[in-house]
């Protein structure tokens, strides 16, 4: 999965560049879909909730000035880790500022996993 961070990359950008940067991300994108390497894809509204602690603590955020902020994410279809880090690097918005994360999807949670380890062997 690779999550787009940043601030927003098209501020101050003449109409004419973001044409150009907006073209290069549609062929960018579309290009992966045509070898079949997107699975899933949206942006992130800049607003939300953040849920925390024992005491299920609800405060304001992400905030939209925090350049940690995710933006949006692509789910890929890639056959590793390397492969879907190789994507990332062509991404036309790094040029801008953006980062992106780049982060395996697992099949199942390593916490469940371990918990039903560690059952497994208690019950034994």
């Amino acid at each position: 999965m690779l999550l787009s961070r940043g601030e927003h990359w098209d501020k101050g950008l003449s109409t004419e560049e973001l044409q150009q940067v907006m073209d290069k991300v549609m062929a960018w994108f579309e290009g992966l879909q045509e070898q079949g390497k997107v699975k899933a894809g949206q942006p992130l509204a800049p607003e939300g909730r953040m849920v925390s602690g024992l005491s299920r603590t609800v405060a304001d955020g992400p905030f939209a000035e925090s350049k940690e902020v995710v933006g949006g994410y692509l789910l890929l279809l890639a056959d590793d880790l390397e492969e879907a880090v190789a994507i990332a690097k062509s991404c036309p918005t790094l040029d801008y500022g953006i980062t992106i994360e780049v982060r395996p999807v697992l099949e199942e949670c390593p916490v469940f996993k371990r918990v039903r380890d560690q059952l497994a062997l208690a019950a034994a």
